[in-house]
């Protein structure tokens, strides 16, 4: 019997199970890249959008009209930090024209959820990547030794263990152990970027709250 030693080849060979691992790991390569590519430009956007909110916000122009500008729907996540310090600040206000006690710290607590929202939606879908990471290469590892297991079963069946009877069975299980690791690597590699840019991102909100938390303090002590 001439056995087709193609990937397609091997993957037509195999076993169900063997199949059905190597298929989720496919599904799970094509998501976790989709993942990828996704936060690779959404990334991207952030860091210009922060580049030129900061340009906008250190121009000199009054943070009243800076506020009105950006209006009651924020599109960027500066912004909504923004918007929702501005939009405490301005509640904070009695109409005498004094503040509440207490306005700085509720401030803060409305900027630190805000950026507590943008941090959750950069970091959305990273934990798969981080779980195909560590799952993939013993997914594939199953599907490995139980494709041995039927090539054993196979070798014992002809009682031969000609080369030529051994090698597709073991190819075909080898193959499992590949796309295990095609999946985990690029998984493995992208989740530590992704996360350390995430981390920097959300850094620079915290960065810019606390910058526009003293400024507002001032105002307090004004």
């Amino acid at each position: 019997m001439e056995h087709d030693l193609s990937l397609w080849g091997l993957f037509a060979q195999s076993s169900l199970t063997v199949k059905l691992v190597m298929i989720a790991l496919v599904v799970a390569s094509v998501w976790a890249w989709a993942i990828i590519v996704r936060k690779l430009l959404r990334y991207r956007a952030a860091k210009a959008e922060a580049a030129r909110f900061d340009e906008k916000f250190w121009s000199g122009e009054p943070l009243d009209e800076l506020y009105e500008t950006i209006g009651p729907n924020p599109g960027t996540g500066p912004e909504r930090v923004f918007s929702a310090g501005m939009t405490e600040w301005r509640r904070s206000h009695r109409e005498s024209g004094g503040l509440i006690p207490g306005a700085t710290a509720r401030i803060d607590r409305s900027m630190d959820v805000a950026i507590a929202k943008e941090a959750e939606d950069l970091e959305k879908g990273l934990p798969f990547l981080a779980t195909v990471g560590s799952t993939a290469p013993f997914i594939g590892l199953f599907g490995t030794v139980w494709g041995i297991m039927n090539a054993f079963t196979e070798i014992a069946a002809q009682q031969n263990t000609n080369l030529a009877v051994v090698a597709p069975g073991i190819a075909e299980a080898l193959f499992a152990t590949a796309l295990g690791l095609l999946a985990a690597i690029p998984a493995v590699i992208f989740y530590n970027k992704l996360t350390s840019d995430a981390g920097r991102i959300t850094a620079g909100m915290e960065g810019f709250a606390d910058e526009f938390g003293t400024l507002l303090s001032r105002e307090v002590d004004a």
